[in-house]
């Protein structure tokens, strides 16, 4: 089997994430790892070497690695998300980049202009996008079984950032700076505005509000609220808290249909179908809550990356466009950053035409 030769940058948590997926794909060899931080690249390493039996090259310095790989994982603070791409696209490498995929607009235009012109694969990583079970949820609204969506909420609670360091000015967490780009929404919702154009199409128009209370921590919100109205007449909703000190539904995906309502509930691993049929009824509910459990996941919770590098590699390999490519990645970050606008400004987001034809 041909396999791609895949670099690794920034060994940090995100990483660590995508390296426990990796020994799930067959068809990359994780070649070199690179952290400015020599006992992160060496963990890394280390890692894959028991786990994968993989012998990957160290470096410190990304630029010392090119020529030793096909393709690189890109996964470092936001701010140097730009620098390290272009580097990497002008000595003609194929790039998966950790979300979001550039901190502006600008960046992302001559990032995915210069891999197009290079015809570079460019793909973002948004895992849920190649969750099995995100796709057999999409699979089952897709069918019509269950007729047309209403809504589509998306729900996310977690603490992140709670320990990161501000007491000193000059040695604050990177997160806690502009070098984020933006808020929880555009750090962590640019999953869940990807979602939503996957499963609702074009949006039409929406609101954003957010606060940092309970998030000392955030330069920006650290809680969110969107709303967003699709062509088809559907709405989205993302509500998210990087804030949580507790949590019932943690990650969850509830889709209300002309014939019940569909949830993809991750603590559990069940997809089910609520329309007053099902057999089981959560204490002290009603019929309206009976559900039926139509798919059940048969695999951990955890962010399964496998997924999203198989297909990355694939996409290589195979000379095909990711799913998610630069510049579906772009119009998601274009509703964003409209939305925040539209909340400075105190006016409704206008999310029409901020699609991929604008670049071509």
């Amino acid at each position: 089997m041909e396999k791609l030769r895949l670099g690794l940058v920034g060994c940090g948590k995100m990483m660590a994430a995508h390296v426990k997926g990796i020994k799930y794909v067959d068809n990359v060899d994780i070649v070199a790892v690179c952290d400015i931080l020599p006992d992160n690249a060496k963990e890394t390493a280390e890692e894959l070497g028991r786990d994968v039996g993989l012998t990957p090259k160290v470096f410190t310095n990304y630029r010392d690695m090119v020529n030793e790989i096909d393709a690189i994982m890109i996964a470092l603070p936001h701010d140097l998300h730009y620098e390290c791409g272009m580097f990497f696209a002008q000595n003609n490498k194929h790039i998966l980049m950790e979300k979001p995929l550039c901190n502006t607009e600008e960046e992302c235009i001559n990032l995915i202009e210069e891999c197009e012109k290079r015809n570079l694969k460019l793909m973002c990583a948004y895992p849920w996008r190649y969750n099995p079970a995100m796709l057999k949820f999409k699979e089952i609204i897709d069918s019509g079984e269950y007729g047309q969506i209403i809504q589509f909420s998306a729900w996310t609670e977690q603490l992140t950032g709670a320990n990161w360091t501000f007491d000193d000015p000059l040695n604050r967490h990177w997160g806690m700076t502009n070098r984020l780009g933006g808020g929880q929404l555009f750090s962590h919702g640019c999953h869940y505005i990807d979602l939503f154009l996957w499963f609702l199409g074009e949006p039409v128009t929406g609101a954003h509000v957010g606060t940092n209370n309970g998030t000392p921590w955030m330069l920006r919100e650290g809680t969110s609220a969107v709303v967003m109205k699709f062509e088809n007449g559907t709405v989205g909703y993302h509500g998210a808290t990087w804030g949580a000190r507790g949590t019932r539904l943690a990650y969850d995906f509830q889709v209300q249909t002309e014939k019940g309502m569909l949830e993809f509930e991750n603590n559990s691993g069940e997809i089910r179908l609520y329309n007053g049929s099902g057999e089981h009824i959560p204490h002290g509910g009603n019929e309206s809550q009976k559900y039926t459990v139509l798919w059940t996941r048969d695999f951990d919770n955890g962010k399964h990356t496998q997924h999203e590098i198989k297909h990355f590699a694939e996409c290589v390999l195979g000379d095909k466009t990711p799913f998610t490519d630069g510049r579906s990645a772009l119009q998601g970050l274009r509703v964003i950053w409209e939305l925040y606008d539209a909340e400075k400004n105190g006016r409704m987001a206008n999310l029409r035409g901020l699609g991929l034809k604008a670049i071509q």
